[in-house]
């Protein structure tokens, strides 16, 4: 009798923030045993080849099987476009769950496709809200937390947000945050900062008594010509008091150079990089005095190094980053921005503690959990009775 083969988990990674999250659950289902068999589909969201290609290779993490090669676009025509190419991986491999990561236009479209034809979605980073539905993000994780099987939440929080939103507490299951499973696996090769300075032709002698790193990317702070110059005027003054390493996103640059910002960044204070990798911005995260940031997961690596961090947003969907960890929340207001960076440079700036399950095994929970639920489930299924 010819032995059945077993369907894969299909995981599902799109863009940057995905490959970070992705890689230690890849391993641990490998590790796991039995093995966790796995299918990774890269969605194409994110396109830059060089970037994807370091990011895979810094975090060991497996080519994947499939690249749907969406591309840029639109949110809702990336999200059809994600959705119509997803289904036939769907048609063609069968999939015993569908897991997605994060709140990335990838994930909703994927986790729409798969609970349509009534795979199992498992939903990693569940529950986290800023309550701005004004942030796509915003839409895409409350949306595939309503459609999601298991949702493996980062901090306690995001169960109150679940419950009051509707949904079973027995679906959702607190595991830590595997964004720091691959931080604390990956500390040890962080690119030294120097090395990266020099690297790019510019003088280590600038960072060495200290510096700050800035990365400045979300639509409503660089897309809105008055927001990104006041941010960016705003900086000059922090760049006067601290070197600021900056890591400057392509759109962020296009919208700073459009609107005739650009003579500000060549300042003494800034050291201006292109977008970089993660063991890059690993080490230079873990040397700085502090970091101002606009993104979530940069929020979190900086309460995990205990790195005081400025978070130029109006909310954030990690609160446990505010109340337990190194960030604070500055939005645009540019003498909240200025008066914190003094108060970091006097020797105040939040210390923090890490937070609860940050420890470096939330992988290797999912996959436990995970592979006991889906056992569970298919027994159940073979003895003809409802999951």
């Amino acid at each position: 009798m010819t032995e059945s083969v077993v369907p894969p988990v299909i995981c599902i990674v799109g863009a940057r923030p995905n490959y970070m999250k992705m890689a230690p659950i890849m391993r641990a289902f490998a590790a796991h045993s039995p093995a966790i068999p796995t299918l990774l589909v890269h969605t194409g969201q994110h396109y830059d080849a060089a970037m994807n290609d370091r990011l895979f290779t810094d975090l060991e993490l497996p080519r994947a099987d499939i690249n749907l090669e969406v591309g840029s676009a639109s949110h809702a025509v990336q999200t059809a476009e994600v959705m119509k190419r997803f289904e036939p991986v769907i048609e063609a491999h069968g999939a015993r769950a569908v897991l997605v990561v994060g709140d990335v236009n990838s994930t909703l479209a994927c986790a729409l496709v798969a609970a349509k034809r009534h795979v199992p979605v498992i939903h990693v980073e569940a529950g986290l809200r800023s309550g701005d539905r004004r942030m796509p993000e915003e839409v895409n994780r409350v949306l595939t937390d309503q459609i999601s099987d298991i949702l493996y939440t980062t901090e306690r929080s995001a169960h109150d947000n679940l419950a009051r939103e509707g949904i079973d507490p027995a679906r959702a299951v607190f595991v830590g945050n595997v964004m720091i499973d691959t931080l604390m696996a990956n500390q040890k090769k962080a690119v030294a900062p120097e090395a990266l300075v020099a690297q790019a032709g510019l003088d280590p002698q600038r960072i060495r008594a200290g510096f700050g790193v800035v990365t400045l990317h979300r639509p409503s702070n660089v897309d809105d010509p008055v927001m990104l110059r006041r941010l960016i005027e705003t900086l000059h003054v922090v760049s006067q008091k601290l070197p600021l390493v900056f890591a400057l996103h392509p759109r962020t640059r296009k919208n700073i150079e459009a609107h005739g910002l650009s003579a500000l960044l060549d300042a003494p204070g800034f050291l201006v990089l292109p977008p970089q990798g993660y063991l890059e911005m690993l080490g230079l995260m873990a040397s700085a005095r502090l970091v101002l940031t606009d993104s979530g997961g940069i929020q979190e690596e900086t309460t995990a190094l205990g790195v005081p961090c400025l978070t130029m947003r109006e909310s954030t969907e990690r609160p446990i980053t505010v109340t337990e960890g190194t960030n604070t929340i500055v939005a645009g207001d540019a003498s909240a921005i200025i008066d914190g960076v003094d108060a970091i440079l006097a020797g105040g700036g939040k210390g923090g503690r890490i937070p609860e399950g940050w420890d470096g095994c939330a992988a290797e929970r999912i996959a436990a959990h995970l592979s006991a639920w889906l056992a569970e489930r298919e027994a159940l299924a073979m003895a003809g009775l409802p999951a």
